[in-house]
């Protein structure tokens, strides 16, 4: 397997971060998140997010290997708002290269922390996280519509200085 190689999404890429998007999110959110919310997460409603997102800004970002991609982060704003990486590219270091865009692309945007959240009870994200510099700054309500309905998320809050 070659190294992952990083460049901006494109529509082409819609599908396969979509399906990635909707895979990873239902394997730690599930039980972890409010009821109904789990069900609002469709494979559809994960394409429309990802084909407006990638079509509003050029903030998605994806991991290729070999004409695969392995991964994928948004940024919004100051938030390295999702990254996920395909369970077959976990380990590859895809993930820690897509958090460091991530974090590149918020200080070019002027901020000097970044911030994530990470649902409640994802042991795996959290360590990762940490041991890429990132503190838990504790628990955090986080905000979420999904077809129309607004949840709240139980999260923890990281946090990295970038710049």
């Amino acid at each position: 397997m070659t190294d992952p190689i990083l460049r901006p999404a494109t529509a082409d890429d819609v599908d396969a971060i979509a399906t990635l998007f909707h895979e990873g999110w239902h394997d730690v959110h599930p039980g972890r998140v409010p009821d109904g919310l789990t069900e609002r997460r469709t494979s559809q409603a994960f394409h429309d997010r990802v084909a407006q997102r990638v079509a509003e800004t050029d903030e998605t970002i994806v991991a290729a290997v070999d004409g695969t991609i392995a991964g994928f982060v948004m940024v919004s704003g100051d938030e390295a708002e999702q990254l996920y990486v395909d369970r077959a590219f976990r380990g590859s270091g895809a993930a820690a290269l897509l958090l460091s865009e991530a974090e590149r692309q918020i200080a070019a945007g002027g901020h000097d922390v970044a911030w994530l959240a990470v649902v409640r009870g994802n042991a795996r994200a959290q360590a990762f996280y940490a041991k890429q510099g990132w503190v838990d700054e504790g628990d955090f309500d986080y905000p979420v519509t999904a077809l129309g309905e607004h949840y709240i998320s139980p999260c923890r809050k990281f946090t990295k200085r970038v710049r």
